[in-house]
Formats: structure tokens, C-alpha cells, sequence
């Protein structure tokens, strides 16, 4: 986990024919002043010749920054790449591994993993695209372990998403990890997005059979949220749906492209986040209150996860503001 203490330079690295969507996922998680939070990042957009810059969507957009902007940035987004078997100049792959070697966090969103990859960032690494691309991505770097899975996939100083509406996902898990769980929820709230989908999920879930097309899980999911300090277990979830448990996990797979239990563990870890933040209660009451029993298996839970124990999370996101 990163914690930041300074406004946060996001900038975004745009190509002709740029993709709008996919810019537009970053620059409405980081971009966007919101009366009801701290600004905690600066946006901008920088281009290899500045001047306008074509878009997919059928009008030119003025960038006036050139790739040093690229030298200033904490975080460079690289929102799609499109034609993706077309590499990056020279110039732009020395920018994008010069701002990488100086510790800025360099993300891409969608296809804009093959830039990365042409840059050597994705070597000996995981990696996601496009479900489309993905057999490409293999194909032309087979150094990089491409997931065709998931949603993103987030190595701390490199991160890559899926389509673009998982672009989103990224970013919105980039902020719980800089500004904490509260902040990044309050993010998604205004953008009418759920608070977090972990980058585990699939990229698409299959369509439902039609006769589940009435069983929608948000009643059991509603059921579970108000029950998180008690025994909940993927059995008694079943129980309560009045389905097997093996019919619950091909539900939860259909729908939220995860298994019961890992949502589950999702809800518990949220929550104790939240509570970390906003409260001093002792570890084990947080541990009972989101049904991890103990602070033994709250911390072992959070190591796991986030990499990081409750205590330092507590310290971090209940500091002065950052």
C-alpha cells in the first residue's frame, strides 16, 4: 500500500485516435473536485506533440503538455492503445520507463496494457487486458503472464486493467489504497458505482439460464451485510436463499464472477476498514464486529489481502490528512 501526503499528480498519456471512455475512467476518479472531500489529486493530460489530439468519439481534444509532464507525474495512466500491435515512438517508451524508474506508479487501462508492455514494465509479470486481446498480449510478449480473468491486476509501482469499465475498478482500488476505504467509497457513491470489485473477479460473468433470471442474490447479499459479526458461513447463505450450496457458488459466479466465500471475506475486510478509519475500538472488537473472530485472524486476514497489518492501516488513514 501507498500513503501520499501531498496533492497527487495523476496524468494521463494520450495518443491519436484516443479512446474518450477509458480517459474518461481516470479522469473522473482522480480529475473531478467533490465539495464533500479533500482534493487529494491534480489531473492532467500530456501527448507525444501537443496540439489536438484526435478521438475515437469523432472530435479533436487541445492537449497543450508534452511528454515531460510525464516527469512530474506520481501516477501515469495510460488509457488505452489503439491499434494495439502499433508500438509506442522512442520517445514515448523512454518517458514512460524514465517516470517508472524515478518511482512514479504507472497503470494502464484496457488496451493501453501493450504500451506497458512494449516498455518492458510487464516483463516476468501478471498482466490483464481486454478479454478480446488478451490471446494478442500473449502472443507478442511471452515474458508477460497474461490473466484473461480478472479485472486488473495491481503490483504496487504497476498496475493493468481489463475493458475499459474495469479501468474504473482499478482506479477506485488506487484510492483505497492512497486515501483509504471512506474516501473511495464516498468516490464511487458519486459516480454511482459500487464501493469496491476485487481485481480477482472475472471480466465478464456469463449470461444467467433463464429460469435464475428472477433469483437475483440482492436480498442474500442485503441479509449478509447485516449479519457480518455473526457466523455466517457459505452453508447457512445456501440455507438462507433456499438453494444447495452449489447452486449459491454458480449464482455467485453468474452474477458477481466470484465464489460466496471470497465475497464474504470481501464484505468482512471492507468493513474493518472502514472501522479502522472512523474509530478507536480495540482490534479483537473490530475482529468480532465483521466476524473475524479475533485480532490474530483480523491481522493474518489483512496481511493476506492488503499486504499490510491493522494496526499500520490505522496509523496511516487515521493520520492528518493527507
Amino acid at each position: 500500500m501507498r500513503y501520499f501526503s501531498a496533492m497527487h499528480r495523476v496524468t494521463a498519456l494520450v495518443r491519436p485516435r484516443q479512446s474518450t471512455f477509458e480517459l474518461a475512467c481516470a479522469a473522473e476518479v482522480f480529475g473531478i473536485e467533490r465539495p464533500e472531500l479533500p482534493t487529494r489529486y491534480a489531473f492532467g493530460v500530456c501527448t507525444e506533440h501537443p496540439g489536438p489530439v484526435p478521438t475515437r468519439a469523432g472530435y479533436d481534444m487541445l492537449v497543450t503538455d508534452g511528454l515531460d509532464a510525464l516527469d512530474r507525474a506520481d501516477t501515469v495512466v495510460v488509457p488505452g492503445w489503439l491499434p494495439a500491435e502499433e508500438p509506442p515512438s522512442p520517445a514515448v517508451l523512454r518517458a514512460l520507463r524514465r517516470a517508472h524508474s524515478r518511482g512514479a506508479r504507472v497503470i494502464s487501462i484496457c488496451s493501453g496494457a501493450f504500451a506497458l508492455a512494449h516498455a518492458g514494465l510487464l516483463d516476468g509479470r501478471e498482466a490483464t487486458t481486454h478479454w478480446s486481446l488478451v490471446d494478442e498480449l500473449a502472443a507478442h510478449f511471452p515474458h508477460v503472464r497474461v490473466d484473461p480473468d480478472v479485472l486488473y491486476v495491481d503490483h504496487g509501482d504497476v498496475a493493468t486493467s481489463a475493458g475499459a469499465g474495469a479501468g474504473i475498478d482499478l482506479c477506485i482500488h488506487l484510492v483505497r489504497n492512497d486515501q483509504g476505504a471512506r474516501y473511495a467509497a464516498h468516490v464511487a457513491r458519486t459516480m454511482v458505482m459500487p464501493p469496491h470489485r476485487e481485481g480477482g473477479q472475472l471480466q465478464y460473468a456469463a449470461p444467467p439460464h433463464p429460469a435464475q433470471v428472477d433469483c437475483t442474490l440482492a436480498p442474500l447479499l442485503e441479509w449478509v451485510t447485516r449479519r457480518l459479526g455473526e457466523p455466517v458461513t457459505t452453508e447457512s447463505m445456501a440455507a438462507h436463499a433456499g438453494v444447495s450450496t452449489r447452486t449459491l457458488a454458480r449464482r455467485f459466479v453468474d452474477q458477481l464472477g466470484t465464489s460466496p466465500g471470497q465475497w464474504l471475506l470481501a464484505q468482512r475486510i471492507a468493513t474493518a476498514r472502514d472501522l479502522l478509519e472512523s474509530s478507536d475500538l480495540p482490534l479483537d472488537t473490530v475482529a468480532r464486529r465483521v466476524g473475524l473472530s479475533s485480532a490474530t485472524n483480523l491481522r493474518r486476514r489483512f496481511l493476506n489481502t492488503l499486504g499490510t497489518t491493522p494496526g499500520a492501516y490505522r496509523r496511516a488513514f487515521r493520520a492528518a490528512p493527507r
